[in-house]
């Protein structure tokens, strides 16, 4: 095992720091044993944010919304940052150990070829591609270099696996609280997309398509909770009222922002969701149902609620009886703009680099929980149910881990 892929203070690169690039930046410097040595960006102003990130720990924050207050205490970070306007120049560096690859997503080809093919252990924020075709060059391209780099960590950033409530949830089922599944619920009714550098995510090609770029975090759950593999996919969706009066070098803009999408599973096991982005007038943000044949689990990640429902065997005495438990994550040292899931997907990535282990999140997690996504806006094209196994992009892949 060679020291330079296994090393002890992890040298963090972060590629894109734009908002998310920030909210990385600021996670990395909350773990012991990691900095932040380098960033690329070709946007003057997001080198600047990142620069202020690195140096003063972000403290007062002017421009994100929903992180934790000011006076966030932290480790020194160190006065200066290398600074690249292109992500090759900070890959050959030699400043780094691992890369955060949070550049717009039409970006992240280009850039995961490049990485792929170099000793550099890398976490890529969702979603891995915009194109199935392109998520695939990618998993194929780790898979022709695992043999050159047999101890790199090639991460698929999906961080609501971390979120308190839903870790707590996942806990649950793993101890078969609820039986065998057969139905997950995830609705998430909030604000419209953000206002992002040079407008790129108005626009499907650039994005993927907002039930990619936003929803392969649920269709990741799902496949979790069921613990099945998806098979089909039905969905209706729209741009019904969000960016319609905006144009952008005469283009208006094509972001869904309203949809239903149907799962269906190999176990069958279904699963729904229900997607509003002008909905943020509402208490949580996110609420997820998990059923099963003994009892229902529910998620509410704003409360940072946890229900537990049981069935009982005269099913009269279970009727509306359930439990509550509010969830305080002690183990996370930053909130951020993911309640702290951030943050624990670094721990893990970090851990895994150090211990020579596994990825936990694999591209091919990537590609699916994308897959199930671009088949969504599919069937909203077509009117017609979508099955994955009819999707020439997927032929003759190993889809597991």
């Amino acid at each position: 095992m060679s020291e330079e892929i296994r090393p002890t203070t992890i040298r963090y690169g972060v590629i894109g720091t734009g908002m998310m690039g920030v909210e990385h930046i600021q996670n990395i410097l909350a773990i012991d044993g990691a900095e932040v040595t380098a960033v690329s960006d070709p946007d003057p102003e997001s080198q600047k944010w990142a620069q202020i990130a690195v140096r003063t720990w972000f403290d007062q924050k002017p421009y994100q919304h929903g992180l934790v207050g000011t006076g966030a205490d932290g480790p020194e970070a160190p006065a200066d940052v290398a600074v690249f306007d292109d992500h090759v120049a900070l890959l050959d560096s030699g400043l780094v150990d691992a890369v955060v690859i949070a550049s717009p997503n039409h970006t992240h080809l280009e850039i995961l070829l490049d990485v792929i093919d170099r000793p550099i252990h890398v976490l890529v924020e969702k979603p891995l591609c915009t194109t199935l075709e392109d998520c695939r060059r990618v998993v194929e391209a780790a898979d022709a270099a695992r043999d050159r780099f047999p101890d790199r960590v090639v991460w698929m950033g999906l961080e609501y696996r971390y979120m308190p409530p839903i870790r707590r949830l996942m806990s649950e089922l793993e101890q078969g609280t609820v039986g065998d599944v057969r139905m997950v619920a995830i609705r998430e009714h909030r604000f419209p997309f953000l206002v992002k550098v040079g407008h790129w995510n108005r626009f499907s090609r650039n994005t993927g398509g907002t039930l990619v770029e936003k929803c392969c975090h649920f269709f990741d759950l799902m496949i979790s909770m069921t613990g099945a593999n998806p098979v089909r996919v039905i969905a209706s969706g729209g741009q019904d009222v969000n960016h319609l009066d905006e144009t952008y070098d005469g283009e208006t803009p094509d972001i869904l922002d309203n949809a239903y999408v149907i799962v269906e599973f190999d176990n069958g096991a279904r699963g729904m969701l229900d997607l509003c982005m002008f909905a943020e007038a509402s208490k949580n943000e996110r609420e997820i149902s998990v059923v099963g044949t003994a009892g229902k689990l529910e998620a509410l990640d704003t409360e940072s609620l946890v229900r537990i429902g049981r069935r009982t065997e005269d099913i009269v005495s279970g009727i509306n009886v359930v439990t509550e438990e509010r969830i305080k994550a002690t183990d996370v040292k930053h909130v951020g703009l993911h309640h702290g899931a951030s943050y624990l997907e670094h721990v893990d990535f970090v851990e895994a680099i150090r211990a020579g282990r596994t990825e936990a999140v694999t591209l091919r997690d990537g590609l699916i929980s994308a897959a199930i996504g671009f088949a969504a806006h599919r069937s909203i094209d077509t009117g017609l149910p979508i099955r994955l196994d009819e999707l020439s992009e997927l032929e003759g892949l190993d889809l597991t881990s």
